[in-house]
């Protein structure tokens, strides 16, 4: 049983997602084979004083003829409708960070504060060849190992989650669909178009998204400010919780949300 079951996930209207706290709305998106479980750090430090809203993406059941970046954002967009968002802090993690930016382009009313971790969009190491191999039990401890500094972040829980979903061909072609999407969407020549805060924590050994691609992003989106976590892979909020929050809350103090109330105010 997954550490998140502490939380209610919320299953309706085709959507299975947390909704803890009140007060400024944490959208946070996971990653390619990322899971609620991956925030369990941030939704326990910040729903007391926050509200943390996380969409499960339906990556590996979207039909696959909408297996893509832009079938994500379109899920993105149906959920904030739904739940009635507004005045996001948009937090991706990995291609979750890809989406929140593509989101981000569309919708700049929405978006009042960006925080990127291991983001893919501008570039990435791919998840080992184009088709993750099937039926390597081995092959998937060694893969998901590879996302973290200390391999002993990478639970039995967690191996077991990604060699089901690699088991399935239908979910492997679908995560072929969105690795292909991805490398399609190089976001460098949009990202002059973000104006709101933009917090990058990375991690100072991440091996997919190398140093050098956060330090891309702090070049290209102009209100950014840039912190690596040594000792630290692809999934900073997993591997170093506790300098992942601080950080976080911190940047969130020094940033609070305009909205046109508190400018009249």
């Amino acid at each position: 049983m997954s550490s998140s079951a502490t939380y209610v996930v919320r299953e309706e209207e085709g959507f299975r997602y947390i909704d803890e706290g009140q007060g400024d709305v944490l959208l946070l998106l996971h990653g390619l084979f990322g899971a609620l479980s991956n925030w369990d750090g941030v939704i326990r430090t910040f729903s007391t004083q926050y509200r943390v809203v996380i969409p499960v993406m339906p990556i590996y059941d979207m039909p696959m003829r909408e297996a893509s970046l832009e079938g994500l954002v379109a899920f993105i967009e149906k959920f904030v409708a739904y739940r009635n968002l507004t005045d996001l802090t948009l937090l991706g993690n990995s291609l979750g960070g890809h989406v929140g930016l593509l989101y981000t382009f569309k919708h700049p009313d929405m978006v009042k504060r960006l925080l990127l971790t291991g983001s893919s969009g501008l570039f990435e190491n791919s998840m080992g060849g184009s088709f993750p191999k099937r039926g390597s039990y081995d092959y998937i401890a060694e893969r998901v190992a590879y996302t973290f500094y200390d391999p002993k972040v990478a639970t039995k829980e967690l191996i077991d989650e990604v060699f089901e979903i690699t088991s399935s061909i239908p979910k492997c072609m679908n995560i072929v669909q969105i690795a292909k999407s991805a490398q399609r969407n190089n976001v460098a020549k949009d990202l002059h178009k973000i104006d709101v805060p933009t917090l990058l924590i990375w991690g100072l050994n991440d091996t997919i998204t190398p140093p050098e691609v956060a330090h891309e992003f702090n070049r290209l989106i102009k209100n950014s400010e840039l912190h690596f976590i040594d000792k630290c892979c692809h999934a900073p909020m997993m591997e170093h919780p506790e300098r992942f929050n601080e950080l976080l809350l911190d940047w969130l103090a020094r940033h609070p949300i305009q909205t046109e109330e508190n400018a009249l105010a």
